[in-house]
């Protein structure tokens, strides 16, 4: 006889299921416990301090810090929920902070929030819910975990508008056996209007639009000098021949496809081509330029139930979180490496961002662009030019 499954497909009544909420003390995640609470869960609500609570009393619109604290716990009050604040401070400097700094440094653009999910929320928080006899771990992410043939799945979000599923790509089939995404089928409208419906502190409060540790104003560069003064340290913009066009106040200013802040005048417009640390130099060119076919992977976290062969996998990729996905053929070496060949070259891929694969709304996984060796790619004879075989060097 088959166990009668409640809301989140565990075998026990929700009364007797222990569900811990990461709460930011933004309206998702508020939602996210309520929802829970309302079903009958036995929900408790847990924040984590992720960087200095003195310097972030007066700062507005990132999480888990100063009144992002204060608000979880007011959300956790009304609900009569438990509600703990763990102070993650060191580890998240060491996790986030300093791998962001260390990523700019290396001519990259880092995505911290992947970075937090990955090292802090989904691993130190998971085990702190399971030490306190959780049965899952609820954030208020919008993506779907949906049970497939061969177990949960990570899919995208209903409102395709507010999917995340981009930011979880280094989730783990262990962690998301535990996970649940009670916002996957919402759009943020229904969130609010839920907010608004249960009375919820947090119902008409502002979406987090920054960097949480990056301070009002988005200058990150300020968070990379102070901890890498290296990457702010002046040099020269060139062009692919290396003709010097011009001087830059450091790299961490600049991303691959950026346009704007230059500082160079030219007969066409230009663009940011790559960057040299190591030599402080900017490498600008024309639009047609940035054109890139084979994206270099690192990190690669697979959650698709089929293995990659040698003639690789049909899937649509993101490379970066706002735009949307496009054809693709992943390679996976088998080592954590790899590569995705695009159908049509793709301007402005960046070294420390994401390339993410998906087949439908299904969420496969994804690894961290590196650096090109070479931009060439080579065809295997006999295939079409998108079904080419990557080099993994």
């Amino acid at each position: 006889m088959t166990a009668v499954r409640n809301s989140l497909g565990l075998p026990k009544p929700p009364g007797a299921t222990r569900v811990v909420v990461a709460m930011s003390g933004g309206v998702d995640s508020s939602v996210a416990a309520a929802l829970l609470a309302e079903q009958g869960y036995d929900v408790v609500g847990i924040t984590l301090q992720l960087y200095d609570h003195g310097a972030a009393l007066g700062r507005k619109g990132a999480c888990c810090a100063g009144q992002d604290i204060h608000d979880a716990g007011a959300v956790a009050a009304e609900l009569g929920i438990p509600h703990y604040v763990l102070d993650y401070e060191a580890r998240f400097r060491s996790a986030v902070i300093d791998d962001f700094a260390e990523s700019y440094a290396r001519g990259e653009t880092p995505v911290p929030c992947i970075r937090c999910n990955e090292r802090v929320k989904f691993r130190d928080l998971l085990a702190v819910a399971k030490d306190l006899g959780a049965d899952a771990l609820a954030t208020g992410h919008y993506a779907r975990r949906v049970m497939g043939p061969d177990g949960p799945e990570l899919h995208r979000a209903a409102d395709a508008s507010r999917d995340q599923s981009y930011f979880l790509f280094a989730t783990t089939r262990e962690q998301l056996a535990f996970l649940r995404f009670p916002l996957g089928g919402l759009g943020k409208d229904e969130t609010r209007a839920i907010a608004r419906r249960l009375a919820l502190p947090v119902a008409a409060k502002p979406d987090s639009q920054d960097i949480c540790f990056v301070p009002t104003g988005g200058d990150y560069a300020m968070v990379v000098q102070k901890l890498r003064p290296d990457a702010a340290e002046p040099g020269e913009v060139v062009d692919p021949a290396g003709r010097v066009l011009g001087r830059h106040e450091g790299v961490v200013h600049f991303t691959v496809g950026q346009r704007k802040g230059l500082g160079i005048a030219g007969a066409e417009p230009l663009y940011v081509l790559r960057l040299e640390p190591d030599r402080r130099r900017v490498v600008v060119g024309p639009r047609a330029a940035l054109g890139q076919r084979r994206v270099p992977l690192t990190g690669i976290n697979w959650l698709g139930s089929a293995v990659c062969t040698a003639d690789g996998m049909r899937v649509a990729v993101k490379l970066r979180s706002a735009q949307p996905p496009i054809p693709a053929t992943i390679f996976l070496d088998g080592t954590g490496g790899g590569a995705a060949v695009l159908d049509a070259p793709a301007l402005g891929v960046a070294p420390g961002q994401a390339c993410v694969c998906y087949d439908g709304t299904r969420m496969l996984g994804g690894g961290w662009i590196r650096r090109s060796e070479t931009e060439a790619v080579r065809v295997n004879p006999g295939k079409s030019e998108s079904s080419s075989v990557p080099s993994f060097g």
